[in-house]
């Protein structure tokens, strides 16, 4: 597994990918945003960075560090993951969380951590399974077609 910036040939496949995504909050990203992320992927800007997952010589999905101004205290990351399903279940997760987690450790990050659908059984045992600690559940956190979702937050710590 590779994390790394996208290229610029990857654009055609990152937004397929981005448009199968699942269970992204809000949606899949529009065509303009995957763009976006593309041209910038590889760097913090504004307080995001976007990498590709590679696998095998494949685009297999995007890791993404947010530490946006104002949005969380200081020196605090979070991790989203976004995996197409023929690698899911394989550990790829683990690998890509625990990856860039330990790489945002090591370069100032004294917190880095992430949060997921109490449900969603398989990102929990990924975050446990790369170190990160199960610290309690965010009651009504995330707004969903049905109301508001439970989440279950984890972190990995200096």
């Amino acid at each position: 597994m590779v994390l790394r910036a996208y290229r610029d040939d990857e654009i055609e496949e990152a937004v397929r990918q981005g448009e199968a995504a699942e269970s992204r909050v809000g949606g899949a990203p529009t065509r303009e945003q995957i763009v976006r992320r593309v041209e910038h992927s590889g760097a913090f800007v504004d307080g995001h960075l976007e990498l590709a997952v590679e696998i095998d010589g494949r685009l297999s999905g995007s890791i993404q560090a947010r530490a946006p101004e104002r949005a969380l205290p200081p020196g605090v990351c979070e991790l989203g993951i976004e995996l197409v399903p023929e690698v899911r279940g394989r550990g790829a997760g683990t690998e890509a969380v625990r990856l860039l987690g330990l790489y945002l450790l090591e370069h100032g990050y004294p917190r880095v951590q992430a949060s997921t659908a109490v449900d969603n059984v398989a990102m929990r045992r990924a975050l446990e399974r790369a170190g990160f600690a199960f610290e309690g559940v965010q009651r009504g956190f995330m707004p969903t077609e049905a109301g508001r979702a439970d989440y279950a937050l984890y972190a990995l710590t200096r």
